[in-house]
């Protein structure tokens, strides 16, 4: 809101301030001509507690643009929609355009170090794919049980699942994408149908195997397919994609689950 427009807008403001009893008010630069406005407002009225204010430089877009706060992509909601943690969203903006004995850290942690005097002065840029490997990073320490939670689970083993994928898999959202093609009914290319099928069948019928490598013989005894023809239609059966992860690393974590998996 603009004071030159909105000519109540420096008084309203520097009321709320004194009726919040605020000591330290940290906003973007395009406030610094309303602030002497607002402390004469507060010396007008009698007001003697001391308002300190810092202003902070604007955040552009990846290609200089000013980013307008109509533009969904750059909110908050928005990327907390599109699976990005608090954590990994509230670490990102305190790096932005400032200086970070680390970067990665809480928020807990960087109460202890973080001073207004060390931000940068210049504009700092919004870069979205920096984020995705800050909020991986985060994902990556989350503990298991509650990585499988935000994928719709409640199991230790599906938040390690998880954690496989995060090297293809920066965000929650697609994390539950990569899970959920998983347990999902499979989309498979004509050319793999047969042996899919094949497989699916042993495999409801086969009994428990520990490891994927006593599972991957007992089909390739059973079926008689080999190479290509044995490994394409079986990564689909258990990952719902012709890529990704090796099928081992997936299938130590979803063999309690084989059954559901492959119906």
């Amino acid at each position: 809101m603009r004071a030159d427009k909105y000519p109540t807008y420096n008084f309203a403001c520097a009321v709320d301030d004194m009726l919040s009893d605020v000591s330290l008010i940290i906003r973007g630069e395009e406030h610094l001509s309303n602030t002497p406005k607002q402390i004469a407002i507060h010396e007008a009225l009698g007001y003697t507690k001391k308002v300190e204010y810092a202003h902070l430089p604007v955040i552009l877009g990846v290609e200089g643009e000013k980013i307008s706060k109509r533009d969904d992509a750059f909110s908050v909601k928005w990327l907390l929609e599109e699976g990005f943690l608090p954590e990994a969203i509230t670490n990102y903006l305190i790096l932005m355009g400032n200086k970070t004995p680390t970067k990665i850290f809480s928020l807990k942690n960087a109460i202890t170090w973080f001073d207004l005097k060390a931000v940068s002065k210049a504009p700092a840029r919004f870069d979205i794919d920096k984020l995705k490997l800050i909020n991986r990073e985060h994902l990556k320490g989350l503990d298991p049980k509650e990585l499988s939670r935000y994928v719709g689970f409640a199991d230790e083993e599906i938040g390690r699942l998880a954690k496989v994928f995060l090297e293809e898999a920066s965000t929650l959202k697609e994390l539950r994408t990569k899970i959920g093609a998983i347990f999902a009914p499979k989309n498979v290319p004509d050319e793999y149908k047969e042996g899919f099928e094949i497989l699916r069948s042993l495999t409801i019928e086969a009994p428990h195997f520990d490891d994927y490598e006593s599972y991957k013989t007992y089909l390739a005894t059973h079926s008689g397919l080999q190479g290509g023809n044995l490994f394409k239609p079986l990564r689909i059966l258990i990952s719902g994609a012709e890529h990704g992860p090796e099928m081992h690393d997936i299938y130590q974590y979803i063999k309690n689950y084989l059954k559901e998996v492959v119906q």
